[in-house]
């Protein structure tokens, strides 16, 4: 059995959302002991005890110690749920699970890729860990901080399933035997795609990009100039009349200079 870390809790009497709350004023956290052959038992464990347990967890799966005032007999839990405030993060209510050294018990307890797998480092794959934490029955002596997985004969596009995984003594898999738990898979490739832009067919008959082209490097694509002569007076539009020609010998507007003479 890995070693347990401890803890000490206090028993609390009140209980509900005004009582929850004048503990945390305290820095105290509320928290609860369940067990199989036992009913709940109401406790508090001081807030920056609570975090140095965390940190000496660090992800693992431990065994954790009570230590309650009054009593010579230590309680041996884990920890089950922790809820924290999903704004401020701080932590509101703690359950911990009791459990017998006698007795088997269900856990789940966190994946772990040892070495160096084949794909990543020769195929240029990226390992994917499927499941991140794994269902199993087992005694507290037999309790395995991590479930490692070897991963080093990995390759590109292979998968490491529950079935395929050393047995660990004294640990029995609950999960599905086809569970897929690790794999290495191919790089995502980054996929850019050029725009196209329409074409207009110029005064020649070749293609030619319409206005506000843009071309594969992202950049505007300058419209052609027009020949000479292919300008056209801009149509009129829907509706408009037509503007009426200027009547024989009238006068220019004023400030406007006459006409120079057609050449003959």
């Amino acid at each position: 059995m890995n070693t347990p870390l401890s803890l000490k809790v206090v028993a609390r009497g009140q209980t509900g959302r005004s009582a929850s709350r004048r503990l945390r004023k305290t820095n105290s956290i509320p928290a609860i002991l369940y067990g199989k052959h036992t009913d709940p038992e109401k406790l508090s464990v001081v807030t920056t005890e609570f975090v140095k347990l965390l940190k000496a967890v660090a992800g693992r799966t431990l065994l954790i110690e009570l230590e309650q005032a009054g009593r010579t007999e230590k309680a041996l839990s884990f920890l089950q749920e922790i809820q924290r405030d999903p704004i401020t993060d701080r932590y509101l209510h703690v359950d911990l699970h009791e459990v017998k050294a006698n007795e088997k018990f269900e856990i789940r307890v966190p994946v772990v890729a040892v070495g160096e797998s084949f794909g990543v480092k020769s195929q240029s794959g990226v390992l994917e860990i499927n499941t991140h934490s794994l269902r199993i029955r087992v005694l507290p002596k037999d309790l395995p901080q991590a479930i490692e997985v070897d991963v080093t004969e990995l390759k590109v596009g292979e998968t490491i399933k529950l079935s395929e995984m050393k047995p660990i003594p004294g640990v029995e898999f609950l999960d599905a035997k086809g569970q897929p738990v690790v794999s290495c898979v191919e790089p995502v490739a980054e996929v850019v795609s050029a725009v196209v832009a329409p074409t207009a067919v110029a005064a020649d008959g070749t293609a030619a990009p319409a206005a506000g082209a843009v071309g594969a490097d992202g950049k505007p694509v300058p419209a052609p100039a027009a020949a000479a002569g292919d300008a056209k007076a801009p149509a009129p539009a829907a509706g408009a009349k037509p503007a009426a020609p200027a009547a024989a010998g009238a006068k220019p507007a004023a400030g406007a200079k006459p006409a120079a003479p057609a050449k003959k």
